[in-house]
């Protein structure tokens, strides 16, 4: 089952993609304290994500800010160098890129996704969530092939 608003963040291992190179956290460390937009994306560089989703939070970000979300974060079932590099490519500062390498948060939050019939093999489905100190207020998962419930501004009409 999907997490729902109200159900805290599963504790699992992350990355966060940085200039110095992958810094390993945890979900529990990642969004304690702090009220989190999220967006997950079925792969860095891939058709929608780049030309849609990402700019959609790195166009946002200052509105998002002003409404009382601290950190906005992108996460993916990629490795932490391919995080990175799209963060430099297209993202910007206020977007922590969070590698999920192995699907770990995915599965745990009943997102997970088959992707092997695009030669993708397991990634996330495509969703956003606001947290606020590690509780779901908000989560919005969209249909297969759609984008529009994950974006920035179906999210900032929520805040």
């Amino acid at each position: 089952m999907a997490i729902q608003v109200g159900d805290r963040i599963p504790d699992v291992s992350l990355s966060v993609a940085t200039p110095d190179g992958p810094q390993p956290t945890t979900t529990g460390e990642y969004f304690s304290g702090k009220r989190v937009a999220l967006f997950a994306v079925p792969g860095a560089f891939t058709p929608t994500c780049s030309a849609r989703h990402l700019p959609s939070y790195v166009e946002k970000a200052g509105e998002l800010k002003s409404k009382g979300v601290d950190e906005i974060a992108c996460i993916s079932v990629n490795d932490p160098f391919v995080m990175s590099a799209w963060g430099e490519r297209d993202g910007s500062a206020d977007i922590t890129m969070l590698a999920d390498g192995n699907g770990e948060f995915a599965d745990a939050v009943g997102l997970g996704m088959d992707g092997e019939k695009f030669g993708m093999g397991k990634r996330s489905q495509r969703y956003s969530m606001l947290v606020n100190d590690g509780v779901v207020e908000q989560v919005n998962v969209e249909a297969p092939g759609e984008y529009r419930a994950s974006s920035a501004e179906y999210l900032l009409e929520q805040l």
